[in-house]
């Protein structure tokens, strides 16, 4: 090739017309919000020198100039492409602030459309980056139109390839179901937003003055509406974040998890765990204390950390191999299960179960958390959710009862005859329909009412129902559970299991589907 000729030169002309679309003075306006360039999120997300872009020098659809100027830059405000994280294939993409405010136009939305269906056509996680002001009003109902297209690949790819959206600046309209249908979601805290309707548009409705913080800030999203997995306070430990949980995932559906070579330190038998559960049934403890004991060191990834903290949910790893983990918190409303747990417990199964992660449980509740309002508002639908999940995963299920397991929240909980391979109980264990308070008032209520000294004799029969019934020898007898263990031994036990399931294979109904009560 003449480097010296003509169509040489149109290329090199091309290239110094891209760097000049990304002015250092529009790099400076992102940082000063505390916001990095697409760029340079890109750069952070993947091994050094593997991204390859796509449709770089795309431009926009061309629209009537009475309904305003759309700039005729290269790549429509989105970057688009594939790389290397953590030695492995990723797909990716990245709305661009700095162009027309990120916004979606037709072109936009083709970019994002093309790279999910290579990403499923390798079987390759997707990332999507989103800093984007919304639908594009010149590019009218074909902007509508490349939302609705985006969705429908998402849904497509769903439980085939792991997707994750990491929110870095505002989401608003229709544009917030994209993260809302994918696997898992990351916001940075003060940066980011997600909303259906913004505060301008509650504000002149509903006359309700709030800001886009309370709105659909970081914290909302992480701690009261559960759309948001994880946050963190600036982009660069959040992508930090994005890359150590990628590293616990398969690329696909058909692949098991990458395994991570332990440091050997964890100790299968540890007398620690003896020492966790407290002698009185009625006080609490932190069963993130069992996990890290168990687990190997510091590979807890703890998901939806913020929301539903009665339910703890994550990735950890033993013996080097990826395993999900859900687990009653004791600390946090005495570990019930609500309508906020249970959905946050079954989407996190599900998740685990489409990509071939063993699932631990760690059980410890009273029952489900009663009252009117969780009554009213759909309690027994949403802990159906929870039920429907644990059922119809064909993972490897193991389950520890480290301490309460009553009534209808045992059977939930992974209980065997609900489909759990290997069921195990510490001593400190209480296995039945209701708790010995609860029970004692119901089958001795004459006896208490007669009694001169109901609260001494309430403790006694308290006492005996401890010892004849909710005691974990009386499961293990009649084989509801596989077998009381020493604490100690926990990990052990369940690495003995895991090897045991290794080859598991479950046999489905033919059907399209199940109905999960949604």
């Amino acid at each position: 090739m003449d480097l010296s000729g003509k169509s040489y030169k149109a290329y090199l002309e091309r290239r110094e017309a891209l760097k000049k679309q990304y002015s250092p003075k529009q790099a400076e306006k992102q940082h000063k919000k505390g916001k990095l360039t697409a760029h340079e999120r890109i750069n952070r997300l993947f091994d050094p020198g593997t991204f390859e872009e796509i449709d770089t020098f795309v431009t926009p659809a061309d629209q009537p100039v009475e309904f305003g100027k759309v700039e005729r830059t290269f790549g429509d405000g989105v970057i688009v492409g594939h790389g290397k994280v953590n030695g492995r294939l990723v797909f990716a993409y990245a709305q661009d602030f700095t162009i027309m405010g990120g916004s979606l136009g037709v072109v936009h939305s083709r970019k994002i459309a093309k790279i999910q269906e290579m990403a499923l056509k390798m079987g390759s996680p997707i990332i999507g980056i989103m800093d984007s002001g919304g639908a594009r009003i010149q590019d009218g109902v074909a902007s509508l139109s490349g939302y609705a297209s985006i969705f429908h690949n998402i849904i497509q790819s769903s439980g085939i390839i792991p997707q994750i959206s990491v929110i870095m600046g505002p989401a608003a309209g229709g544009a917030v179901y994209s993260p809302a249908l994918t696997d898992f979601v990351f916001m940075v805290n003060h940066t980011s937003y997600m909303f259906v309707t913004g505060p301008n548009v509650v504000r002149e409705v509903l006359n309700e003055d709030v800001t886009f913080e309370d709105l659909g800030g970081a914290e909302i999203h992480a701690i009261k509406s559960g759309v948001a997995h994880m946050i963190y306070d600036d982009e660069e430990n959040t992508i930090l974040a994005l890359k150590k949980f990628l590293s616990y995932l398969p690329s696909n559906n058909v692949e098991n998890p990458p395994f991570v070579p332990e440091d050997g330190t964890v100790q299968d038998v540890c007398e620690k765990l003896r020492d966790i559960v407290p002698d009185d049934p009625n006080k609490a403890y932190d069963v993130k204390d069992v996990i890290q004991l168990v687990v190997d060191r510091n590979s807890f990834f703890e998901t939806a950390e913020l929301f539903a903290p009665n339910l703890v949910t994550g990735l950890a790893r033993l013996k080097g191999r990826t395993i999900g983990i859900v687990a009653n918190q004791p600390k946090v409303l005495a570990g019930v299960l609500d309508i906020d747990s249970s959905t946050k417990g079954a989407r996190f199964i599900r998740f685990c179960d489409a990509f071939n992660i063993p699932i631990l449980t760690f059980e410890d509740v009273p029952g489900f958390l009663p009252g009117a309002e969780q009554e009213h508002r759909g309690i027994i639908r949403h802990g159906a959710k929870l039920l429907f999940a644990y059922s119809e995963a064909t993972v490897p299920k193991i389950t520890i009862i480290l301490r309460k397991a009553y009534g209808g929240a045992f059977i939930v909980m992974n209980s065997k005859n609900l489909g759990g391979d290997f069921s195990f109980a510490w001593p400190t264990a209480e296995i039945a329909v209701m708790g010995p308070e609860g029970a004692v008032a119901i089958l001795y209520r004459k006896e208490l009412a007669e009694s001169k000294n109901p609260a001494e004799l309430k403790k006694e029969l308290v006492k005996k129902y401890r010892d004849k019934i909710a005691n974990p020898f009386i499961a293990d007898e009649l084989g509801y559970i596989d077998e009381v263990i020493d604490p100690a031994v926990t990990r052990k036990k369940i690495l003995s299991a895991l090897n045991a399931l290794s080859n598991k294979w479950v046999k489905v109904p033919n059907r399209k589907h199940g109905n999960m009560p949604l």
